[in-house]
């Protein structure tokens, strides 16, 4: 069922457990992490980024569309990080059914113009729209991007930003990094701030960055207050550490077909252990 990201959020808003959003980069990703969410009875968010997008192609995004209407759990089809309101365009254009306008980066006086600018044409169009306060961190984030330093989110602010734009999620800023966590690092997410935010602010609430992060940290974000998780890093890793033990050294190791089945079974081992650390698993029987 092809449905937006609103519909999916509210949900998992009202039952406290938080949906999964993949990224994808090809179709193989794509149909296995559609086949885990069926397989665990999960409602799932299709997170395709800007860079993504170029790389699949649109006519692969109306593959992805047509899968989801046939899917026997929600899907939300997702533009993530979304730079520009020209881009926010596009996404409408190709059929994305919810889109992420990121003005982090920005002040705060233009993050708000450009969230409410996105979210009046979204909901004339019956789309949602998610946007970012605060700044996640960057490690080697190839396409996301972020912050060399996390500025958290202020909840006097959230409590403004929500009021001034109409947005239907907020990406929160508590302690996440993009990409990899290099040794010295310790992933840490602050959850005091994070129900400070919850107590204030009614929409759901969405967590970037959420691979290499301590399960428990995540498990209990979850039950808490965020209602979406990112994940990006975890499942492509799996999907491609696995692709190279496969292939190995013998160039006659060369169908797909014959390559990638075992690169979605590893990844599925990862997503399905994410969907049940939400709190997803058998939450599509409530849509």
């Amino acid at each position: 069922m092809l449905t937006t990201g609103k519909v999916i959020l509210d949900v998992a808003n009202e039952h406290s457990f938080a949906v999964p959003a993949f990224n994808i980069s090809d179709w193989a990703m794509f149909q296995g992490i559609v086949e885990i969410s069926e397989e665990t009875n999960a409602p799932l968010i299709v997170a395709i980024h800007p860079d993504e997008v170029r790389h699949i192609g649109r006519e692969m995004i109306s593959g992805i569309i047509e899968r989801a209407h046939r899917s026997t759990v929600p899907i939300a089809i997702h533009w993530d990080h979304g730079a520009t309101y020209e881009q926010i365009l596009e996404a409408f254009r190709f059929g994305f059914t919810s889109v992420m306008i990121d003005g982090s980066l920005k002040p705060f006086d233009e993050n708000v113009a450009i969230s409410r600018r996105v979210t009046d044409s979204a909901h004339a169009l019956g789309l949602s729209v998610e946007a970012e306060l605060g700044t996640i961190g960057a490690n080697d984030s190839y396409a996301e991007g972020g912050s060399t330093e996390i500025i958290y989110t202020d909840p006097d602010d959230a409590v403004t930003f929500v009021e001034q734009t109409g947005v239907d999620s907020l990406a929160v800023a508590i302690g996440t990094f993009h990409g990899l966590y290099p040794a010295h690092l310790k992933p840490e997410l602050k959850l005091d701030l994070l129900k400070e935010i919850k107590s204030r602010v009614s929409i759901p609430l969405v967590l970037h960055g959420g691979s290499g992060n301590p399960d428990d940290e995540i498990r209990e974000a979850a039950r808490i207050g965020i209602n979406k998780i990112n994940i990006s890093t975890d499942i492509k890793i799996a999907y491609h550490e696995r692709m190279r033990e496969v292939l190995g050294n013998d160039p006659k190791t060369r169908e797909p077909n014959a390559i990638q089945p075992a690169c979605i079974e590893a990844m599925n081992v990862v997503a399905a252990h994410k969907i049940e650390l939400f709190g997803a698993a058998g939450k599509a029987s409530l849509y």
